[in-house]
């Protein structure tokens, strides 16, 4: 089998979703949902989105779990734990949820204004264009990253997510 590197399995740039840091958490979500990433026949939706300034630098990236927490309305936020716990426990009371539910809408609605940079993970590893597979496990194991962006002459020119990695890896276990 042939030494497979960062290149052989990136997503191109164009072909990963991404979107400038002014950006809303909505405008986000919305780029989200209608990006189908396509490698080798198989399709998915992305898990991440990244996030560039305005001359084209990458700055950072939101995951879905970003999203999920920079949604969160600011009373829950703010609010104790144990409190947090007993407005969404059921057995308690099953109507708790749907009394707070407009309440938690409004709050989500609003959040979902506040601009990408307001929640974005900055990049802590890059890879090269050149780089091999084993550089990219080591990379995504030590730094518990799914996403590895790939430049080539100083610019980013793609994507690896860990999905293609392992089933790079499949193909040499298996």
């Amino acid at each position: 089998m042939p030494t497979k590197h960062a290149r052989d399995i990136m997503i191109p740039l164009d072909k990963y979703p991404h979107v400038p840091y002014w950006f809303t958490i909505r405008q986000a979500i919305a780029e989200m949902e209608m990006s189908t990433i396509e490698m080798k026949g198989k399709k998915s939706l992305p898990r991440a989105i990244l996030v560039f300034d305005e001359t084209y630098q990458l700055m950072g990236v939101v995951r879905h779990h970003d999203i999920f927490k920079g949604l969160e309305p600011d009373f829950l936020r703010t609010m104790a734990v144990q409190h947090r716990k007993q407005m969404f426990n059921l057995e308690a009371d099953p109507n708790l949820v749907d009394l707070s539910s407009g309440k938690i809408a409004g709050a989500i609605e609003e959040r979902a204004n506040i601009p990408v940079s307001e929640i974005m993970q900055p990049i802590v590893s890059i890879v090269e264009y050149d780089d091999h597979l084993a550089k990219l496990i080591y990379l995504m194991i030590t730094r518990d990253i799914n996403l590895l962006p790939v430049i080539r002459d100083n610019n980013i020119v793609g994507v690896v997510r860990s999905i293609d990695v392992f089933h790079e890896l499949a193909h040499v276990v298996l």
